[in-house]
């Protein structure tokens, strides 16, 4: 049943990582179709820099895709525009986990992890969001500009993420009913 959720649970931060959780009223199949689907990743977005995406939902890890991005939306380094990024998926456990890093036109790549843990909790799935900085490559580490995404940008995203199971994902169990 999609639609209600619980305010999150356990939230953790460290200095190189957020964790943020909330349970969403939806089975781990429906959230983890729109976690493996690029335009899924634009459409749960909370930065609004996730403009457009190029490319079939992952299936595996190593698998990759496209995303379009606009640094303009966090107003943090607006000079660098419009860009691309490749995602590619380092963890996929399907309806359990997915993570990814980021790879684009900056050297050294720079390390950091986004990811989600999926649980089934009482009436629904425990859902908890990651960004990982920890390994990050040192000239980035020295530039002193991570976090880029806040703790509660994290949040935000689940909120969306609730909304968006809840309305339906296509290829999801919510639109099957």
């Amino acid at each position: 049943m999609a639609g209600l959720v619980s305010l999150a649970e356990n939230d953790h931060m460290t200095t190189e990582r957020f964790e943020v959780t909330r349970t969403i009223a939806a089975e781990p199949a429906a959230i983890f179709a729109v976690l493996r689907d690029p335009q899924g990743h634009v459409a749960i977005d909370s930065s609004g820099m996730l403009q457009s995406a190029d490319g079939e939902p992952v299936r595996r890890a190593g698998d990759s895709f496209v995303v379009h991005m606009d640094r303009e939306a966090l107003n943090d380094y607006p000079e660098l525009g419009r860009y691309d990024v490749t995602v590619t998926i380092s963890e996929f456990e399907p309806d359990r986990e997915i993570a990814w890093q980021v790879s684009g036109a900056v050297r050294p790549p720079i390390g950091h992890v986004y990811g989600y843990r999926l649980d089934p909790a009482d009436g629904g799935t425990r859902v908890t969001s990651y960004y990982d900085w920890s390994n990050i490559d040192a000239r980035w580490r020295a530039a002193g500009i991570f976090p880029v995404i806040s703790e509660g940008a994290l949040r935000a995203t689940l909120g969306i993420l609730a909304r968006t199971v809840a309305r339906g994902w296509p290829g999801s169990a919510a639109m099957e009913r």
